[in-house]
């Protein structure tokens, strides 16, 4: 009877998630993204975009496949989930050595590379991964100010604004303030090339994706004009979302494997792709912002999502992109392209029916 029922609850929260696709259209006619809120010149694609599937997604329950929907082996955008994977790249540096310290200001061991400003020079990994670097410049040929005053839905009403996101404000000092900006991702996407001399996307393929059985049908995509000289090779430097174009395409199947590493705190079967105390420090509370982590979201004080456990860990992109860790339940959901306003009631009934069928 209990299987029954919560067979009944998926089937249900499925359709209410196919029912509730997000408006962006699908062939890329009007093409979608948030560059079209930049100002001019900013407000142009710099990479590619490519048309999106419909709504899909997959779900990982005790480390099996519980259920899939949609074209869920469909390549698409993933926008800013692609932050998170940059914090597990950086976790691999961490790792072998290559950043030595969190709170080692970058300008010490990359020199040359746009830390050496006076006010550049104190930032350090710590603060990039928390987004409060509050780094000055141009990386990619966007600069910093393009996502100055740019706000989030549920950011307390004290950090607000009337200013047009993209005007130009006083920088405070690195760390002491929060700010939610794709061109200093970009940035720490550049220094994290100089530390491992190889594409990052080299790097993720052949340490974390192919070593938990991911797909070959993946991309990481630079900027046309996003390319830098590395020991006589041209590397690009990828962008950490789709703000401009570009970016992560890859398939919910792939997806879920990688939030089911997160999950399993960088172990997969019996090795250790990143360490467990990375994987820890990604899902810390930063002290600015407690809703946010190393690049990965957090429901501290349920911020994010009222209706969800505290524990709740999620990798998020624009249109309306989805990974949710509960560790509660042992569970990753991957949902895509579904409207953001009806996400977390998605979710509610998802745990809904994965809590009935362990009872």
């Amino acid at each position: 009877m209990t299987s029954f029922l919560a067979e009944d609850i998926l089937e249900d929260c499925i359709s209410f998630a196919l029912n509730n696709e997000i408006d962006w259209t699908r062939d890329n006619s009007s093409p979608w993204g948030i560059h079209e809120d930049d100002m001019p010149p900013w407000n142009s694609m710099r990479g590619p975009v490519f048309p999106r599937g419909g709504v899909s997604g997959a779900v990982v329950l005790n480390g099996e496949n519980l259920i899939s929907w949609g074209d869920f082996r469909r390549p698409d955008l993933t926008f800013s989930v692609a932050k998170t994977y940059l914090a597990v790249l950086c976790g691999l540096a961490f790792d072998a050595g290559l950043i030595r310290d969190i709170d080692e200001c970058v300008e010490t061991s990359l020199p040359g590379i746009g830390f050496d400003s006076s006010h550049n020079k104190s930032v350090t990994w710590r603060h990039l991964l928390h987004q409060t670097s509050e780094w000055e410049g141009v990386c990619c040929g966007v600069p910093d100010q393009v996502d100055h005053y740019r706000y989030l839905s549920f950011q307390d009403s004290q950090y607000r604004s009337n200013l047009q996101k993209g005007t130009k404000r006083k920088l405070n000092d690195p760390g002491t303030y929060w700010e939610y900006n794709d061109v200093r991702i970009n940035q720490l996407s550049l220094a994290l090339l100089h530390l491992f001399r190889q594409p990052l996307d080299e790097v993720f393929e052949q340490r974390i994706l192919a070593p938990i059985g991911c797909s070959c049908d993946w991309a990481w995509t630079p900027y046309a004009d996003a390319h830098i000289n590395i020991d006589g090779i041209s590397m690009p430097t990828l962008p950490g979302g789709s703000h401009w174009g570009g970016g992560v395409r890859i398939s919910s199947q792939d997806q879920v494997l990688i939030g089911q590493l997160l999950l399993q705190k960088g172990r997969w079967r019996a090795d250790t792709l990143v360490s467990e105390n990375w994987i820890n420090s990604m899902f810390t509370p930063s002290h600015l912002a407690p809703y946010y982590g190393y690049l990965t979201w957090l429901n501290t004080d349920r911020i994010l999502f009222p209706r969800l456990p505290e524990s709740s860990i999620f990798a998020i992109g624009a249109g309306g992109s989805y990974t949710w860790i509960d560790p509660e339940l042992n569970a990753v959901t991957i949902v895509r392209w579904i409207n953001p306003f009806h996400a977390e009631a998605f979710m509610v009934r998802l745990r809904e029916a994965l809590i009935t069928l362990g009872t």
